[in-house]
């Protein structure tokens, strides 16, 4: 593969420090299982000066043609009938930046590019969060009690994450089965409810890992709560995830810890190696626990 910076393969996982683009058409037709990651929202965050890292795009423009050739190559190794899952919210505009101050349809244009690419618009979750931590974190004028008593037709609502499952056309050749023992009509009207609103925010697997203080932080780590579920109603035991954005492996560990099988790649070298770290540690975990099976 062209512009691999460095790898590592086990026998359940397969990881790439490199641009997802390549990675994605080095798969085979036909091949991936299901997805589930963040995309960068734009510029919104820059994780490296790389003309590669597409969070790091000159424009709203520029973003988007270069996700769009990941999400062709996509939709070309996805199996039919399965699924994408992205996760995703609205992005804050501001004056600086934008001109003006009000919200972009980040998630409209997700479904709408992967519409273009053959995607069928399959589903969504809208998952909670909490305006006033929010609030604190961006002091964003729309959220802040005194914009009430100045002009409270500047205050808006917080911005909830969404998660935007895509879905490839044709049958799906491996149906996805589940069973009353282990999907009981409670578990299954929680995950069917269109708004989430027990995904714990603070849940992540930098957090859970407790990493040394000089350890690389992600910018926006992706809930574990939120990758658990998608993994578990839309995937079987043995399945290929792939996440294009790795990070620092949140959607590849869990993966591993559920039973399946992973791939994705990752541009920043430090977050790919911290990824490559906590898959090792799931694997550990894993057969820690298949032992502690067989002695039981």
């Amino acid at each position: 593969m062209t512009n691999v910076i460095n790898q590592a393969i086990d026998e359940k996982f397969a990881l790439f420090n490199a641009d997802c683009v390549d990675v994605a058409k080095t798969l085979p037709d036909n091949s991936i299982d299901f997805s589930v990651y963040s995309p960068p929202f734009e510029s919104l965050y820059v994780f490296s000066n790389s003309e590669r890292d597409m969070g790091n795009s000159a424009s709203s423009a520029d973003f988007w043609q270069h996700y769009r050739y990941l999400i062709a190559e996509m939709f070309r190794a996805m199996k039919p009938g399965r699924l994408v899952a992205v996760h995703c919210m609205n992005l804050p505009t501001s004056k600086t930046r934008d001109g003006y101050i009000g919200i972009k349809d980040f998630r409209g244009e997700i479904i709408r590019s992967h519409q273009a690419a053959g995607f069928i618009y399959h589903s969504e979750v809208c998952i909670w969060k909490d305006p006033v931590v929010a609030m604190q974190r961006t002091k964003a004028l729309g959220l802040l009690y005194k914009q009430l008593r100045k002009d409270s037709a500047m205050s808006r609502q917080g911005i909830a994450d969404y998660l935007v499952v895509l879905r490839k056309p044709g049958e799906n050749p491996d149906p996805v089965t589940k069973t009353p023992e282990s999907h009981s009509v409670d578990l299954w009207q929680n995950y069917a409810s269109p708004v989430w609103m027990d995904v714990r925010q603070t849940r992540t697997l930098q957090y859970m890992s407790a990493r040394e203080s000089d350890d690389e932080r992600h910018i926006s780590p992706l809930q574990l709560d939120v990758i658990e579920r998608a993994i578990d109603l839309w995937t079987n035991p043995g399945d290929l995830v792939f996440t294009p954005f790795l990070g620092i492996g949140s959607e590849a560990y869990v993966a591993l810890q559920m039973g399946r099988r992973a791939c994705g790649s990752e541009l920043k070298r430090s977050y790919f190696d911290l990824a490559v770290r906590n898959c090792h540690e799931a694997q550990q975990a894993k057969a820690g626990d298949l032992f502690a099976d067989q002695e039981s």
